[in-house]
């Protein structure tokens, strides 16, 4: 039989966000593997993990996940950390791989399954999908996300200010990923657009140093890597008018 690699969403930090399905994905695998700096220490997946598992069950794989500039130092990291989850499947049946968040978005499981599926072709890969930091942050802030018609864009700041403030521009609301090191731009961005007043941030979303702050009240400083932003869809508040 094939080997599996299952990525889990196991959602932003807050272990009570796993699901039932991604427990079981978690409990039932040979080994769990989860994703940490090459610095060493222990990221929120591993972290998550722990409440469900057993430290013995669990394989520390280094990723360059603080790498932007180095592409070359970021693709080698890949292809270790490949080539050591396809060592592990030819010794296991079902391999489980760690992810906050969800394993289709923005996940770094999607490149270890592209690596992973040349090294070991025949290997089924499955995911189990996680709540996502955008949802945890609506219920926890009480932001709507879509009604009616609207449209959701998802922009990742890495990409820079300048495809967010295109995305304000539309008429749907707007969840930015990853603007912690670009806060000033962010800020500037929402100020342009007439979206400042009803968006709210957040990070660390179900920790014991979880921050959730209207937007308005950011004064640009440096906020953390995995911060967290919802600018709701102008509304005019009358119940359905989008429909």
């Amino acid at each position: 039989m094939s080997s599996r690699l299952i990525g889990v969403g196991v959602g932003p930090g807050d272990p009570e966000l796993v699901t039932v399905k991604g427990v079981n994905a978690l409990r039932d695998a040979d080994v769990v593997v989860v994703p940490v700096m090459d610095t060493g220490e222990r990221g929120r997946a591993e972290a998550t993990v722990l409440h469900y598992v057993g430290a013995e069950k669990i394989v520390r794989v280094v990723f360059a996940l603080n790498e932007r500039t180095d592409r070359g130092r970021r693709e080698a990291a890949w292809d270790a950390a490949g080539e050591r989850v396809a060592e592990l499947l030819k010794a296991h049946s079902a391999v489980a791989f760690a992810t906050i968040g969800d394993p289709n978005v923005y996940s770094t499981f999607t490149y270890l399954a592209h690596t992973v599926g040349e090294l070991v072709p025949g290997t089924v890969i499955e995911t189990v999908p996680g709540i996502t930091a955008m949802q945890d942050l609506a219920a926890r802030s009480g932001a709507v996300l879509t009604e009616g018609t609207e449209p959701l864009t998802l922009v990742p700041v890495t990409a820079g200010s300048a495809v967010l403030r295109d995305a304000l521009g539309g008429p749907g609301t707007v969840v930015a990923y990853k603007f912690g090191r670009q806060a000033q731009a962010v800020v500037e961005a929402l100020r342009e657009t007439g979206r400042l007043h009803d968006a709210v941030w957040g990070s660390a979303l179900g920790l014991p140093e979880e921050s959730i702050q209207a937007a308005d009240a950011l004064d640009g400083g440096p906020l953390p890597y995995l911060s967290t932003l919802i600018a709701p869809a102008p509304r005019d508040g009358g119940r359905g008018g989008k429909l």
